[in-house]
């Protein structure tokens, strides 16, 4: 994502998370009109929004976003400086709610669960850095991931011990990397979306099959029913 000026302000964890303050910050700004880096950018990030909504379409108990801000301080209310993770996912919390940002005062103190930043080459060292450290330190997110949508061979990404430090994640034999908080596998896939040809970031369930998109899931039904009735003609 784009930073500010000083990304290191913008970033830097708080010694102490005040969201129990007792007048909580109300002045919140959700759209600051800034852009994603590209329209790759956009696209990789949607891929990721609507296919687990796609893989989880019978559940309403989960949250997930992209480029959102995510407010955790009075200090950083104040500072106008924080912008959010360009894939997020939160469990276990009412997914019926509606959401211009996830404030998380109030959200019963609930912080993202999994976090991907797709990175650019302005923001690379920032994301692996600075974002990585506020998500471990702060966030206690436990699975964070980073991938630029123009390197298919940027792909890292790191699990909270029980230590609440990151640990790197290995890659497998088809290099993908396995998210423990959503059940699913993070890897490339080469395709066409939105008119554009690139290597995604997707999902992949534990078999190893890709988790579709709304209408790569409505064009496989398609699929299937007409290959019924042509069996069934043919018998």
């Amino acid at each position: 994502m784009t930073t500010e000026n000083n990304p290191a302000a913008i970033l830097q964890p708080t010694a102490v998370v005040d969201w129990e303050s007792p007048i909580p910050p109300t002045d919140l700004i959700f759209d600051d009109g800034e852009p994603l880096e590209s329209n790759r950018h956009r696209i990789a990030m949607n891929v990721l929004i609507r296919s687990l909504q796609q893989a989880w379409t019978d559940r309403n108990d989960y949250f997930t976003g992209g480029n959102m801000f995510i407010y955790y301080s009075s200090t950083q209310v104040r500072n106008r400086d924080f912008r959010g993770p360009d894939f997020f996912a939160v469990l276990n919390v009412d997914g019926n709610n509606s959401r211009q940002g996830w404030v998380v005062w109030e959200e019963n103190g609930r912080y993202p669960d999994v976090i991907v930043e797709l990175m650019s080459p302005s923001t690379a060292a920032i994301d692996k850095s600075i974002k990585k450290n506020l998500y471990e330190q702060t966030f206690h997110t436990s699975d964070y991931f980073v991938y630029d949508p123009f390197d298919p061979n940027s792909l890292q990404g790191w699990h909270l011990d029980n230590n609440q430090q990151y640990q790197p994640l290995t890659l497998n034999e088809r290099n993908w990397l396995w998210c423990r908080r959503l059940n699913f596998w993070l890897g490339t896939w080469q395709g066409t979306i939105d008119r554009e040809t690139a290597i995604w970031l997707r999902f992949y369930d534990v078999a190893g099959n890709l988790v579709l998109l709304p209408e790569e899931a409505a064009k496989a039904r398609e699929e299937e029913a007409k290959a019924r009735e042509e069996e069934a003609k043919a018998r």
